[in-house]
């Protein structure tokens, strides 16, 4: 049984999702704020947390970087505002999901179901460390070593690495990147990916020219 932390000050909207979760066999447990998501995160295990943005004490984004300094939780994040600004920030953070209030209980069930069924996925992934010479790629550990240093990413450059990694060779236009890494509704452009390749191949000093610009395509992993 899958355990999801709700947070919302709202009532009515944690109990609408506790509702439904309940109804799809999940396990719920409930916060009002940020600051009391953070304090459950450090003393329980949760398969999923569903946020809310705008909270008081501490809110969702702030609540979110806690969060991941402390474990690898998948994260969808709720609001009432649709600013493709909001939607952009909170990707950075990592999250896995962004719903806009008001939502359809069936679609975020489905959503739910979606983002457990990817991060189940991908913690069956065995170890498995690459080398590229002086470049060492760790995909389930998420970690990634220029000459013996260890490289400090985003979630989402650590995504993007991982994703060209396992499709080297292979041509990824940047639809398909956008679409398989960010979601099928993102709402971003072209300039997303660009600028994370950028950063990327920043960090990855001498071994940035992996990375190989495929122009009027996208890019791929070449080795």
């Amino acid at each position: 049984m899958a355990k999801i932390l709700v947070v919302d000050d709202e009532q009515k909207i944690r109990e609408v999702i506790r509702e439904y979760s309940e109804f799809n066999g999940f396990e719920v447990t409930e916060a009002d704020n940020g600051m009391t998501a953070v304090g459950l995160c450090k003393l329980h295990d949760f398969d999923l947390i569903i946020m809310d943005i705008m909270m008081p004490k501490l809110d969702g984004f702030s609540a979110c970087k806690e969060i991941k300094k402390l474990k690898d939780i998948p994260i969808i994040m709720l609001s009432a505002r649709s600013e493709e600004y909001d939607k952009l920030f909170g990707f950075e953070l990592g999250i896995d999901d962004y719903v806009v209030k008001p939502f359809s209980p069936k679609e975020l069930m489905a959503r739910i179901n979606a983002v457990l069924s990817r991060h189940q996925g991908s913690s069956q992934i065995q170890p498995q460390v690459l080398e590229f010479e002086g470049l060492s790629i760790n995909i389930a550990a998420r970690t990634v070593s220029v000459d013996g240093e260890k490289v400090e990413l985003t979630p989402k450059e650590y995504d993007l690495l991982f994703y060209l990694v396992e499709n080297r060779n292979i041509a990824l236009s940047r639809d398909k990147l956008l679409s398989d890494i960010w979601g099928y509704d993102f709402y971003g452009d072209d300039r997303t990916i660009d600028t994370h390749i950028k950063n990327l191949r920043n960090n990855l000093g001498q071994y940035r020219d992996y990375i190989v610009t495929l122009r009027g395509v996208g890019y791929k992993f070449e080795a």
